[in-house]
């Protein structure tokens, strides 16, 4: 294998089950609706859309393709999503596709299940920027019943963080943080001037807040408050792997790939949020 590919991950490979597992079914099924969009799509115009709006960069990674979409989703954790344009070539009716590949050293952390459904989130981001219309969902100070659960369920690990992570942790979520008297804040962008904030308060617990100019006119608020759950996760696995000495919530080890919890030699544990 080429050098430059071995930095890539497939879905199969994060979810390690040894067997053909749902996501990369899951990717397939996405990149098979979502490729029609991009088949006679201006690449100038792509380029701009995925610079501007998604913040991300358009390149070409080293697998024949025409281009790859790059967007991180964290530092060392990074998505690609690589287009290719065969026209008839085939005579299969595969006139294009789309292969999904992540990087970074971190990619491995993060779970399929989240890893596939951002992917979902930045398919149908582009889609719209692409149709030129506006989500359709912006109840952005309305929780869901999921959110608040997950609020609810992972509020208890952040009494582990102190002082000295304030700085190793801004680095590993790629956002800029705040240690209160009262406890912590949390402040991310997602996608240019699209900003998650989260804030932990000893008393008051966790909770979660959506801002920024281009909030209502380029994601919903369901697709913004998965990537806010996404942050909330990523949060848990700094916590995790720094304090791996003390006796964490069962939550913690449940925000981990089968890769990863391989690697350390953990148990398993699925989450059912």
């Amino acid at each position: 294998m080429d050098q430059d590919k071995k930095k890539f991950m497939s879905i199969g490979q994060i979810d390690a089950t040894g067997v053909r597992g749902p996501h990369e079914k899951e990717l397939e099924d996405i990149g098979k609706v979502k490729v029609p969009l991009f088949i006679n799509l201006d690449t100038h115009r792509l380029e701009e859309i995925v610079r501007n709006e998604l913040g991300g960069k358009l390149e070409n990674i080293g697998f024949n393709e025409d281009w790859t979409i790059t967007k991180e989703m964290f530092p060392e954790a990074n998505i690609h999503m690589a287009y290719s344009y065969y026209g008839d070539e085939f005579g299969d009716d595969l006139e294009a596709e789309f292969k999904f590949y992540f990087s970074g050293e971190r990619i491995s952390w993060i779970p399929g299940e989240d890893s596939a459904t951002f992917i979902d989130i930045l398919m149908d981001f582009l889609e719209r920027k692409i149709k030129d219309k506006e989500p359709f969902e912006k109840s952005y100070d309305t929780k869901t019943e999921l959110m608040r659960k997950v609020l609810e369920q992972r509020k208890e690990p952040f009494k582990y963080l102190q002082e000295h992570d304030r700085d190793p942790l801004a680095s590993f979520l790629g956002a800029r943080i705040w240690k209160t008297t009262e406890g912590w804040r949390i402040k991310k962008e997602v996608f240019p001037q699209i900003f998650i904030e989260l804030t932990w308060y000893q008393k008051d617990g966790l909770n979660i807040n959506y801002s920024g100019e281009k909030l209502h006119e380029n994601i919903g608020s369901y697709h913004v408050e998965l990537v806010g759950i996404f942050l909330i996760n990523h949060v848990l696995r700094y916590i995790t792997v720094n304090n791996e000495d003390k006796e964490l919530p069962d939550i913690c080890y449940m925000m981990f790939s089968r890769y990863f919890t391989k690697l350390k030699n953990w148990t398993y544990r699925t989450r059912m949020t």
